[in-house]
């Protein structure tokens, strides 16, 4: 798994694996038979329904505590980079100590189905190139181990047994096979095939394969050749856009995908920074973790959150902990999430909106004001109630819904409304939700930095366009950074709203007015965090600059927010 500017993860690993693949490849169009190159629908419905799997990063390397795969050293073949961290030589022989002697499948699936989780997909083998199976075509894999035994098949007997969907994460590139991207690479295409095939047939049912080519095209794993077979051994499987095909689904990584209801679409997001377990990585808190699973679900897209094992074998305490509190949530509020579409409201910085039925439930994560505004539909509210508890006011006209709860009934986490509407709720069309209210919405803006000069998609205008799936992002290693931006006319402000992508990243900031061509500082603070709210003494101004004095990495910011005074 490679690492991108995320929310709301470190940018600390690595960078720029999103890609965009072609809507068909040259391979599909010549192909007789399509069909095995695209699941269909009724196969694809589970999946859609189910919105929250459970990823699992997990191999020798976890005895070091650094990323999988990526603090492996030395040459990568198909890339400009090398490693530099771990040895090849020590990074190479970890599974030699590697003896997870307390691991236990069954554990690991109740854990999953304690936080609500549909299925799992595990990490079969990664870049590093070891099997975590007993892959009769190779010795580099986990029963060569002092373990010994086949942790795959464990994991699919327990998966089988409980019911929770079994999926499996294959790395097309492989830095540790002598033939990979070399003049013998067709070998190491013959062994990449014969690795899947075993995996789609030595372990039972199989419903998802999760590639991850790493730019990789059809062509340099014979993918179309790939895919029909995984599919004629699976039949029904669902497989992502990794391996230079669209196929089923679209695979945004450590970002909250933007709302896409005409094609499939997964979130994988880690629960704390690093993929693999790292001793003492943050841990995302309860309120970031539910609201990246509705934001997803509310964009119609599924979550699947990552764990990565200790060297034990045991999922970490503090992970299992929020996993089960974040199941605690679902056996509540699960209605909202599972076989619901997103919309119609789009997800706005503050909230998201999911739908179902004849029912729209509105998740409230930051309230603007009093009362939310949303657009005008074409169907009629017949009845309202407030899942979190408590009574909503709702009143709507054909200028659009005005939503209300007193602040005592509204919940830290998620305040969720559900409408009842004369008809079905998935007949309406999605709609842009723009409830800010900010006087910087939509406004021209200016920055110091820009992640590798991409500004198309992480200029400044990402943080001021009151769209939660984009942000401004700067380099790696940047740790002092500006953007302003022009409101277009003197504005009296009092408060502000600015949602860091990275919470605690940065270390301290300024907020400055422009003074003809000097800058006056009107507020001073430290860490930023998610969905800050600065007040401060009132102050007109037309050009507003957020100064980030210091900061640990590269600063990113999802939203910057300013609002005029209520007698503006």
């Amino acid at each position: 798994m490679r690492t991108f500017v995320a929310r709301p993860m470190a940018l600390a690993l690595l960078v720029g694996i999103f890609l965009t693949f072609p809507v068909a490849s040259a391979a599909a169009a010549e192909s007789p038979d399509k069909t095995l190159l695209q699941a269909a629908d009724k196969d694809m419905q589970w999946w859609r329904d189910a919105r929250f799997g459970l990823f699992v990063h997990w191999g020798p390397v976890s005895l070091k505590g650094t990323e999988i795969g990526w603090s492996r050293a030395g040459e990568r073949r198909g890339r400009k980079d090398r490693g530099s961290q771990i040895p090849t030589e020590v990074y190479d022989n970890l599974y030699k100590q590697f003896n997870p002697t307390k691991f236990n499948a069954d554990e690991w699936v109740a854990i999953a189905k304690a936080a609500g989780m549909k299925y799992i997909v595990f990490t079969t083998k990664h870049h590093d190139g070891f099997s975590m199976f007993d892959s009769k075509l190779t010795d580099y894999k986990i029963t060569n181990s002092p373990y010994k035994r086949d942790i795959v098949a464990q994991l699919a007997e327990a998966c089988h047994k409980a019911g929770l969907r079994l999926g499996f994460y294959y790395s097309p590139p492989d830095w540790h096979h002598p033939d990979y991207r070399t003049a013998d690479h067709d070998k190491y295409i013959k062994y990449l095939h014969g690795q899947l095939r075993e995996l789609c047939t030595n372990y039972g049912k199989v419903a998802i394969i999760w590639f991850d080519g790493l730019g990789g095209t059809a062509k340099d794993w014979d993918a179309a050749s790939l895919v029909k077979m995984i599919r004629q051994l699976q039949p029904g499987v669902i497989i992502n856009n990794r391996a230079g095909l669209p196929c089923d689904h679209d695979t945004p990584e450590q970002r909250i995908g933007k709302y896409q209801d005409d094609r499939p679409w997964e979130s994988c997001i880690t629960i704390c920074h690093q993929w693999a377990w790292k001793p003492n990585d943050k841990l995302k808190s309860l309120a970031e973790c539910v609201r990246t699973l509705v934001n997803c679900a509310g964009g119609d897209g599924n979550l699947l959150l990552n764990v990565g094992p200790m060297p034990s074998g045991e999922i970490e305490p503090r992970q299992v902990d929020r996993l089960k509190e974040m199941g605690a949530w679902m056996s509540k509020y699960g209605e909202t999430i599972y076989g619901t579409r997103g919309g119609p409201f789009k997800p706005w910085p503050g909230g998201a909106s999911t739908r179902k039925a004849n029912k729209i439930y509105v998740h409230v994560f930051q309230w603007p004001g009093e009362t939310l505004c949303l657009p005008p539909i074409a169907k009629r509210i017949v009845a309202n109630s407030v899942l979190t508890g408590g009574k909503a006011d709702v009143k709507q006209t054909p200028d659009g819904i005005e939503i209300a709860v007193p602040p005592a009934q509204r919940d830290p986490i998620d305040t969720i409304i559900s409408l009842e509407l004369d008809g079905p709720a998935c007949d309406l069309p999605a709609v842009s939700a723009c409830t800010s209210g900010s006087a910087a919405s939509g406004k021209k803006a200016r920055a110091s930095n820009v992640y590798r000069n991409m500004r198309h998609e992480y200029g400044p205008d990402k943080a001021f366009d009151d769209d939660p799936a984009t942000r401004w992002a700067t380099d790696a290693g940047t740790h002092e950074a500006w953007i302003e931006v022009d409101l277009g006319k003197p504005t009296k402000l009092d408060r502000a709203m600015i949602h860091e992508a990275y919470a605690g990243r940065v270390q301290a900031y300024t907020l400055q007015a422009k003074d003809g061509n000097a800058w006056k500082t009107f507020h001073k603070g430290a860490t930023i965090g998610e969905n800050a709210q600065i007040t401060f003494e009132p102050i007109t101004a037309q050009v507003v600059r957020l100064n980030i004095d210091k900061a640990t990495e590269g600063p990113t910011i999802w939203e910057i927010q300013l609002y005029p005074m209520k007698d503006q």
